[in-house]
């Protein structure tokens, strides 16, 4: 059996970015339950950095991100537009009031020039924000450049082991994989996403009610087509967002979160029933065909916030987990930062001004 300093567990975009981050100081172990990295949640991303998703406490690990993600060529200029309809406008007032001190970055638009940037939105959908800084991510890319990174520092990455047990063994813990295979490790990073709960019972740790939500999104090929320059339009009631993918097809998603075991999840036909309805609601435009379907999970703790920090009631065990819909775009913030608090290390210009305390598992009690 190999011994190393530190197992992750997880290896999609959380635990590949935080494998990257310490792979340098400490013999890591990346344990991977798929037979591919990312197959879960990682890999099925909206793909967007929106500076504003998540809520004005993620502004900062969003902005934060940025430059990493621009200066490494992972972002494409898009754009959002929140929209809502004249009796929404408390809504976007409420919108600006709370993210006003955030450090996002936005502009109220005067009544119907949504249509200006969306040409076939319904002329109801008048009240608009836009968002100019938007943008595209290479979702793909970023994982790849983690896992690169991560080995590029010598951590071992090991696909098809799914953990089934966990155990104390001296003052550091052993792995035991479902086909057999065991590992020794001196402490323990949970980077597993809608697994997250799972993995910290069998470590005996207590479970923060990290809940899996399941998310449906669409490919329609509509007529007339969403020019491909567009921006991410999303509802300022949050019932809804799209985005052009190609030359013809959009990316549509009901905006659902319905609350699902961990699991490989996939789209259920009313979910997507309610998205073609929403969409011929919104879009003066004919959903000519619908291309494909898919479901993801997006994990959250109870205050929708992410879990970072060691667990102080089971010594050895980290948490990097409950990373929502926004685990994409703070990922460099955000491991950069776990990575930190993992070996007490100093902060550095990317995570100099961000409050760790935020995100530990000791708010839960």
């Amino acid at each position: 059996m190999a011994n190393f300093d530190l197992a992750i567990i997880g290896a999609g975009m959380a635990g590949a970015s935080l494998a990257a981050e310490v792979g340098g100081h400490l013999r890591v172990l990346l344990l991977e339950a798929e037979e591919m990295p990312g197959y879960h949640t990682t890999g099925r991303s909206a793909a967007f950095w929106e500076e504003c998703y998540g809520g004005p406490e993620i502004v900062p690990l969003s902005r934060a991100s940025e430059a990493y993600l621009r200066d490494g060529g992972f972002l494409s200029p898009r754009g959002a537009l929140y929209i809502g309809r004249s009796e929404d406008r408390a809504k976007l007032d409420a919108f600006e009031a709370r993210f006003a001190d955030s450090g996002a970055r936005f502009e109220r638009l005067p009544s119907a020039a949504a249509q200006a940037h969306v040409p076939s939105l319904h002329a109801e959908w008048s009240e608009a924000i836009w968002q100019p800084h938007c943008a595209d991510i290479d979702v793909a890319g970023l994982h790849q450049h983690y896992l690169k990174a991560a080995s590029a520092a010598g951590v071992e990455l090991v696909t098809r082991a799914r953990i089934e047990s966990i155990e104390r063994e001296g003052g550091g813990w052993r792995l035991r994989s479902a086909d057999g295979r065991e590992w020794r490790v001196g402490a323990l990073a949970n980077a597993s996403g809608a697994w997250a709960d799972e993995v910290a019972k069998l470590a005996g740790a207590r479970p923060l009610s990290i809940q899996p939500l399941q998310r449906t999104m669409l490919q329609v090929r509509a007529d007339p087509p969403l020019p491909r320059t567009g921006p991410l339009t999303l509802d300022i009631s949050g019932a809804f967002y799209f985005k052009p993918e190609s030359a013809n097809a959009m990316w549509f998603s009901p905006h659902d979160e319905t609350p699902v075991p961990p699991s490989d999840a996939a789209p259920e036909e009313l979910a997507v029933a309610q998205a073609l309805d929403i969409f011929a609601r919104v879009l003066d435009a004919e959903p000519v065909k619908l291309e494909r379907t898919w479901a993801g999970l997006r994990s959250f703790a109870p205050d929708r916030k992410p879990v970072i920090g060691w667990d102080a009631r089971a010594p050895g065990f980290f948490w990097f987990a409950g990373q929502g819909g926004f685990g994409i775009q703070t990922a460099p913030a955000a491991a950069r930062l776990a990575g930190q608090v993992l070996r007490d290390a100093q902060r550095d210009e990317m995570t100099l001004a961000l409050d760790a305390g935020r995100f530990s598992p000791a708010r839960f009690g």
